[in-house]
This record gives structure tokens, C-alpha cells and sequence, in this order.
């Protein structure tokens, strides 16, 4: 495995866990994190895992947002790269073949609450607190904040958080539709735990149809993603799974996939 400074990335079997490791800063994203979790995530997906937890190190932060140190005097041209990055990161967590669950464990602001989005899942600890805090800069988000939050809580929703940058707590977040469920603070860590040795047993292959069929729903008309979708699901005939899952729902048993 390969080591980082700022980014620790473990196994447990099929389960990947990636952890942002920057406590004293909040884990908020420089740009050597940047590029150390385009590696990891690179490196997740290589070594086959079957689930892909997000995290931040420390009691405080999942992710606190980007660099503003960094970004402070960024020209056009800069700022357009550093944009593509973070994008890079965030469309790799979208796309990773495999479901990515946000272990959303405290201070979720900007850049992290985008990489968040990303995800397949965001459970948060009660003590989270989330926002698209951009606004308060002068900026907006630039990580796809803009694009994906209306996709969850709707088009007004999203104006009023991105437009006023309001901090809402991790209970308004669940009843908003921005995370799947709120657990104690000190039960996130096992309860994600439980979620990925879960989803470790369902069928590849299958989970991975799934998730590009939902994400092909946010690309383009209803009509090219139920094609796509029909495309997908009849490719998973003739899989070991398939049979797998099929013959074991015949036989009632529990079944073996693969």
C-alpha cells in the first residue's frame, strides 16, 4: 500500500476505508491532500474494493472545506486548475465501482460537503454540522456543489443554502434529504462499519449496474437512461451472481455470490 502524510487509506477484507487525516486543520483539503486522495481512491479501485468509506480523522471534522490559504490568490488560470481537481476527486468518488458511503463524523463544510454529495451514502454523527459555505468568501461552490445538491434537497433548497451559506445541523439535514440518517456520535464509526460488511456481501457486479443506471438518470432524458438501464440489467444475465442468486431464491437458501 502506499502511504501519504495527509491521507491514511486501510482494509478490512473487501471494505476500503479513506480517512483525511489533517485533525489539527479540520481536514481541510490542501492540495497535497488533494492529490494523495486522487491516488487513494486510484488505489481503492485497483485493489478490487468492494466498498469505499469517506472519512476525516480527529472528533471535530469530516472534511472542513478547501484551502483558503491556497486559494486566496489564485489567478483565473489557477483557479480553473484547482477546480479540475477537486472535480477529478469528486467524479472518481461518483464513479468508483463500488458503493462509497461519507462517514459524515462532524464539521462538514465547502469542498467536503461537495465530496459528500459524490457519494453513494451520507450518514452523519448528531454533532455534524453541513454547509455550502462558499458564499461567505465571494465565491461559489466550484467542486459541484451547484450541480449535485439540487439534485437532493431541490432547486429552492439548494439557493437558499448555497446563497446564504447556512450551517444547518445534521437532524435539518435528514429532514431536508441531504443525508440518509443521523447516528450518536460515538456509534458512526461501527454503524458505517456494519452498512459497508453489508454491502461487501451483496453481488458486485450487480451493485455496480446499479450504480451506473442511477447515475445515468442525472445524465440527459428519462427515455436514454431507462435504454441504458435495460442495457445493464440484461448484461448481468449468464454472471455467476445471477445464477447464483436466482438459483438460491429457487432453492430457498441464503445465496453465495461471488
Amino acid at each position: 500500500m502506499s502511504e501519504w502524510d495527509t491521507v491514511r487509506l486501510d482494509f478490512d477484507d473487501d471494505a476500503a476505508t479513506l480517512t483525511v487525516d489533517r485533525p489539527d486543520r479540520l481536514n481541510a483539503l490542501n492540495v497535497e491532500t488533494l492529490h494523495a486522495l486522487r491516488e487513494a481512491i486510484s488505489e481503492a479501485e485497483s485493489e478490487g474494493a468492494r466498498v469505499l468509506v469517506l472519512t476525516g480523522a480527529g472528533e471535530k471534522a469530516f472534511i472542513a472545506g478547501a484551502d483558503i490559504s491556497h486559494m486566496q490568490d489564485l489567478s483565473v488560470t489557477e483557479a480553473q486548475e484547482y477546480a479540475e481537481l477537486g472535480h477529478e476527486i469528486a467524479d472518481m468518488l461518483e464513479s468508483f465501482p463500488a458503493p462509497v458511503i461519507a462517514a459524515m463524523n462532524g464539521y462538514t463544510f465547502g469542498g467536503g460537503c461537495e465530496f459528500a454529495l459524490a457519494c453513494d451514502f451520507r450518514v452523519a454523527s448528531e454533532d455534524a454540522v453541513i454547509g455550502q459555505t462558499e458564499i461567505d468568501l465571494g465565491i461559489i461552490p466550484g467542486w459541484g456543489g451547484t450541480q449535485r445538491l439540487s439534485r437532493l434537497v431541490g432547486d429552492e433548497l439548494a439557493r437558499r443554502l448555497i446563497y446564504f451559506g447556512e450551517r444547518i445541523d445534521a437532524q435539518d439535514a435528514h429532514e431536508i434529504g441531504l443525508v440518509g440518517e443521523v447516528v450518536a456520535h460515538d456509534q458512526i464509526e461501527s454503524h458505517v462499519a456494519e452498512m459497508a460488511a453489508d454491502l461487501v456481501e451483496r453481488p458486485a457486479f450487480a451493485l455496480q449496474a446499479a450504480k451506473e443506471a442511477l447515475n445515468q438518470a442525472h445524465e440527459g432524458t428519462q427515455s436514454a437512461g431507462l435504454r441504458y438501464e435495460r442495457r445493464l440489467w440484461s448484461s448481468l444475465f449468464g454472471t455467476h451472481d445471477q445464477r447464483e442468486g436466482m438459483a438460491a431464491f429457487l432453492d430457498d437458501r441464503e445465496p453465495e455470490f461471488e
